[in-house]
């Protein structure tokens, strides 16, 4: 597999504003949502413009947090952005990390006459059940990302060789996750299902962890990660590169770098899959620096599987 960086875009809101921390992006009508896990907003991308997005309530009169701030253990970290239905009809589904109390919601965005509409609930115990799979104590919970197959969600777990946890994955239900966030079913009650490690590898000593995850039409995956060197699964640590791989089944058949743009390592933690034709895979990609000061870039990929 041969990956290649065809663009990069600096996202900025229409103010101006930088998008921040892009953190997971899925199709939202004509466009593209991206979830920024430091913001109770997100970014909606269409026709050249991108506006925000509410998709939480502020925190204690907070919608943007940083460690620089002092606010970010109040973050609400959503890293997921994974296709969905709600009633029939396409939406989004926002998930957070888990790796605290505070980080343990659902949010489904929605249009209504060509609006966003978001509707968040707690999934607290369905993420309890989730580390019970996985084996984990709720402090190494970090879920990442998610690709949708059908009816079903698979749901990763970023892992930190450093601490001992591999990437991981388990299978729930999307539409009883659906229902959890609508309040319509218990969270505790969603099927959590069919847990898969996954070995990635390591680039100068540390190992690379998923951030997210596409399924392709064939039925494999494709995995972006990050060769991030943190102590555990809340705190940041300098990324020494990236790369996607190539899944079938459980089992990784091929890997290969995400090259550096100017020198820079882009550390892609949201993916979405525009098309595929023949080997080749068109991509859409986010990125985090982890910089509250810096706007997140957008890129597109393409991945030459052969």
């Amino acid at each position: 597999m041969r990956v290649h960086v065809d663009e990069v875009r600096s996202l900025r809101f229409d103010d101006g504003t930088p998008v921040t921390a892009a953190s997971g992006v899925a199709p939202l009508g004509e466009g593209w949502l991206v979830a920024q896990d430091d913001a109770t907003s997100a970014a909606w991308l269409r026709d050249g413009r991108i506006t925000p997005v509410r998709v939480l309530p502020p925190v204690k009169g907070l919608d943007v947090f940083s460690e620089r701030a002092g606010t970010k253990h109040l973050k609400p970290d959503l890293e997921v952005a994974c296709p969905a239905e709600v009633d029939g009809e396409p939406a989004v589904l926002l998930l957070g990390s888990g790796s605290t109390p505070r980080r343990m919601r659902g949010v489904l965005v929605r249009l209504e006459e060509g609006r966003p509409v978001a509707q968040a609930g707690d999934l607290g115990a369905l993420y309890g059940r989730v580390a019970q799979r996985l084996e984990l104590p709720m402090e190494q919970l970090n879920l990442e990302g998610a690709s949708r197959h059908g009816d079903t969600v698979r749901w990763f777990n970023r892992g930190n060789l450093r601490a001992g946890v591999h990437s991981a994955s388990v299978d729930v239900p999307l539409h009883a996750l659906v229902a959890a966030v609508l309040g319509r079913a218990e969270p505790g009650s969603v099927p959590v299902d069919v847990p898969r490690v996954y070995e990635l590898g390591a680039v100068e000593g540390v190992g690379l962890a998923v951030t997210d995850a596409v399924a392709l039409p064939d039925g494999r995956l494709l995995l972006s990660a990050a060769a991030e060197d943190a102590p555990n699964a809340v705190d940041d640590g300098p990324v020494v590169a990236t790369a996607l791989a190539l899944l079938d089944g459980g089992t990784v058949v091929d890997l290969a770098p995400i090259p550096e743009v100017d020198g820079h390592v882009h550390k892609v933690e949201g993916l979405a899959l525009r098309g595929v034709r023949g080997d080749t895979v068109s991509l859409l990609a986010v990125v985090d620096d982890d910089d509250p000061g810096t706007p997140s870039a957008e890129l597109e990929l393409r991945a030459v599987l052969t």
